[in-house]
């Protein structure tokens, strides 16, 4: 059979078999648990508690400030410490509820539900009252994304179980452990559009999951495994979407302007806790890994939780590591501290020895195109970085240069180690902020 792919892309080291094979192990949270009020796309959500309030597991602490937000839960109960800024994993300061853990763990109560007794209305309430957001990364908020200007245009719901990031296997855990809960989660979402099916989308290097999915769906007459070609970026949202089903989208388009909707496979089973039983979206799982940390391991993670305490989980470093990211290699942020929280878009922490990175020194460029054959974009990414050198942004924006996905993969691939990437997403930034002066 045939695998769906992508022109361009590349092939890091993928790192998975080090924590593939581990089961998700819960992890209970020690110390003060924070919440950034900002943990997705579009305006902070607002407090709703105060200095001094007692609040239980579950229980909302902030609701969205506008259409294009996500409601905030405790995963604790305990006293709210304080309301204020704290750093994040980006190294940024947000707002940031603070509640001290009484260790009690005490619930509000949760009110389970047939989906199939829902209205469609009801099941978006429920899915925007869980607080869920997109949790691959980009914290898009869930039912605006479930809730498209033309729903009878709607043809596929996506799930990327891709997975494309070296090292994470957070997800590969989620299907093999929760494929029941994933497939209800991706029949809930598919109930909501009259036309729509489903394509559970896994790349070749996960054949258990492949196998398993297949046996689980076999009996689902609108639900589809689709094998993916092993590439990074395979798991990006526009790369999949025209590996899945052909169809092309650009910077100035959504996926539902192609007929798609995407999820990530923790929002699936996010969907499904919220809409059966009821449940906010208060737990992720997050890999952590890496050849700097002794036992990596795959945790079920309550957020707002201190990251230091993922990597004593797993062992504690392994001598002194140089170099701490939270998500990806290709895409992930570098950090600075580990004193910072687990938040809805929190992946993993990846652990390393050495920082090759840092280290690396550039030379000229030898043109040898090897980052424009990489590219998933089919861009320039020498030409881009060139003008962006010179703050050419009628240049850079000419030869495309916001169509760029921002992937890492013309950096990975240059031999001259120019770090194309950056350069091209500094240039993106400025732009649109000029954009936004206008």
């Amino acid at each position: 059979m045939s695998k769906c792919t992508f022109k361009g892309g590349v092939h890091p080291y993928e790192g998975k078999e080090l924590s593939m094979d581990k089961p998700i192990v819960e992890l209970m949270p020690e110390g003060d648990m924070v919440y950034p009020l900002s943990q997705h796309i579009g305006a902070p959500a607002v407090p709703v508690v105060a200095k001094g309030d007692h609040v239980l597991a579950g229980q909302l602490i902030a609701e969205a400030g506008g259409f294009v937000s996500a409601n905030i839960h405790a995963s604790v109960s305990g006293t709210v410490k304080a309301i204020e800024p704290r750093t994040l994993a980006t190294g940024g300061k947000c707002n940031s509820i603070v509640i001290e853990n009484d260790g009690k763990y005490e619930e509000v109560e949760y009110v389970a539900k047939k989906f199939e007794d829902l209205s469609r209305d009801e099941i978006r309430d429920r899915i925007k009252a869980a607080g869920i957001v997109g949790m691959g990364g980009a914290g898009f908020p869930t039912n605006v994304k479930l809730t498209p200007k033309n729903p009878d245009e709607i043809d596929y719901i996506i799930v990327n179980g891709c997975e494309c990031e070296p090292y994470i296997t957070s997800d590969y855990r989620r299907l093999l452990q929760e494929s029941d809960n994933v497939v209800m989660g991706l029949k809930i979402a598919l109930s909501l559009f009259d036309h729509a099916k489903g394509i559970i989308a896994i790349e070749d290097n996960k054949p258990e999951a492949i196998k398993l999915l297949r046996e689980k769906t076999e009996n689902e007459d609108n639900i589809e495994v689709k094998v993916m070609k092993t590439k990074y970026p395979q798991g990006g949202e526009r790369s999949l979407i025209y590996a899945a089903t052909g169809r092309s989208i650009n910077s100035s388009m959504l996926p539902a302007d192609a007929g798609c909707i995407v999820h990530n496979v923790d929002t699936i089973f996010s969907i499904y806790l919220a809409v059966i039983e009821g449940k906010p979206l208060t737990k992720r799982i997050v890999t952590v890994t890496g050849d700097g940390v002794k036992n990596p391991g795959n945790f079920y993670v309550f957020l707002g939780m201190n990251y230091r305490q993922l990597l004593e989980a797993a062992g504690g470093p392994d001598g002194e590591p140089e170099k701490f990211i939270s998500g990806g290699p290709m895409m992930g942020f570098a950090m600075y501290s580990l004193d910072v929280p687990v938040v809805k878009g929190s992946s993993s922490l990846l652990v390393f020895k050495e920082d090759i990175v840092s280290k690396i020194e550039s030379s000229a460029c030898i043109r040898c195109g090897r980052c424009g054959a990489g590219c998933p974009s089919h861009l320039l990414p020498a030409k881009l970085a060139k003008l962006a050198s010179k703050k050419d942004e009628e240049g850079f924006t000419k030869f495309d240069g916001m169509e760029c996905v921002e992937c890492g993969s013309c950096s990975y691939v240059c031999p001259a180690k120019r770090p194309l990437t950056q350069q091209i997403k500094a240039m993106r930034r400025t732009i649109m902020a000029n954009r936004r002066k206008k």
